[in-house]
């Protein structure tokens, strides 16, 4: 394993001493990161294997939809458990998360879609609400992502992904009178012709798996990620303070703009930054970056705030009433999404790295390692 030193104070260090500080430290963070993982394997122990969404270490508890699991939570644990396999060499992570896989498989998707909620006693869906939003979106992601981790190599990863991706654009894409291409809320059959800041980050998803799209669809999926980015632009560009609003409609006359005061309000959010960092990374065309500098210029004009920075609870206002809060997210996603936008493209290059959806970069499993080779028979 590579090691990479941690501390600022080993550059004083001969080169030998700097490694073995570094390495100590690597080991101190791996065996957090298996312990951890460890801590969270009781969640699995349901009739289905698809996990508790809430577990304390004393019992499992349920929280949403009648004890239902949530699409983005336990469909968004695939990059992580494979990188702790490879880790520890232990493969019972890579288990759990395959497992999950098996179980969706078996079940019918209606319109070939994935509702948000999964009873994890009788493994069957919930309410039969679809989001590329929240309670969704990162689940989608994984799909692509687990195939990307792998070197390319999970072929099952690759065509759920695609799969669902096309399910989505029958069922939940459309493109407004004046233009503008969004991804819709399909709930019961219905459209709810809303777009979350949430799903933003799909314009940048559907960008990173265009190069692998079959039947010759990469340039469609590139110009189908450049229209998500500009319906996301212009969810920014209708307000007062240029920052967008958590949701936004396409209906009674409106068009990419928040109709309802909750949904007026912006807490920082990284999707639709993220979404101008990948496409910059694969088109170069100089408006994401000047997207990303007006974001920018409005962050700092109404979100900074002495002691950091904060949300705003109405973006359509003249002046900022903020919500005295930064999320964890904002350091995590929005600022490093916004540096990797400006830095060059061999800093953390796609070919070796691949980011989990809280922007963590994790490296790609390459074919010659023999482990998770084994772990995955």
């Amino acid at each position: 394993m590579q090691h990479i030193c941690w501390s600022r104070d080993s550059e004083q260090l001969p080169d030998g001493l700097k490694c073995q500080r570094s390495g100590m430290k690597g080991q101190v963070f791996r065996r957090k990161a298996v312990e951890l993982g460890e801590k969270l394997l009781p969640a699995f122990k349901t009739p289905t294997g698809i996990p508790w969404a809430l577990l304390n270490l004393k019992r499992n508890w349920p929280w949403a939809s009648g004890g239902s699991s949530i699409l983005a939570e336990y469909g968004t644990l695939h990059l992580e458990f494979m990188h702790l396999s490879a880790l520890s060499g232990r493969p019972v992570f890579a288990e759990k998360v395959m497992n999950i896989r098996k179980v969706l498989n078996r079940l019918d998707k209606p319109q070939g879609l994935y509702p948000n909620y999964l009873n994890p006693n009788s493994g069957q869906w919930g309410q039969h609400h679809v989001s590329v939003g929240g309670l969704g979106d990162s689940f989608y992601e994984y799909l692509l992502k687990a195939w990307l981790m792998s070197d390319k190599t999970d072929e099952e990863g690759k065509k759920l992904y695609y799969d669902a991706l096309q399910a989505i654009e029958k069922n939940l894409i459309r493109k407004s009178s004046g233009g503008l291409t969004y991804i819709a809320e399909w709930k019961g059959g219905l459209l709810e012709h809303k777009m979350g800041h949430l799903t933003c980050f799909a314009g940048g998803m559907i960008a990173l798996g265009a190069d692998g799209a079959p039947d010759d669809k990469t340039g469609h999926q590139m110009e189908l990620a450049a229209e998500i980015a500009r319906t996301c632009h212009e969810s920014y560009s209708r307000t007062s303070m240029k920052l967008g609003p958590e949701a936004f409609r396409f209906d009674g006359g409106v068009e990419a703009v928040a109709t309802r005061q909750n949904e007026k309000y912006f807490i920082l959010r990284p999707e639709v930054i993220e979404t101008y960092m990948y496409m910059w990374r694969f088109t170069h065309d100089p408006k994401y970056r000047q997207w990303g500098w007006e974001a920018v210029q409005a962050l700092e004009k109404y979100c900074r705030v002495d002691g950091g920075y904060s949300g705003v609870r109405d973006v359509y206002a003249n002046t900022p009433n903020h919500d005295d809060v930064q999320q964890s997210f904002y350091m995590a996603e929005t600022l490093k999404y916004l540096y990797l936008l400006f830095s060059d493209d061999d800093h953390l290059p796609f070919d070796h790295w691949v980011f989990n959806t809280e922007a963590h970069p994790l490296p790609l499993i390459k074919k010659q390692t023999p482990e998770m080779a084994n772990h995955l028979k």
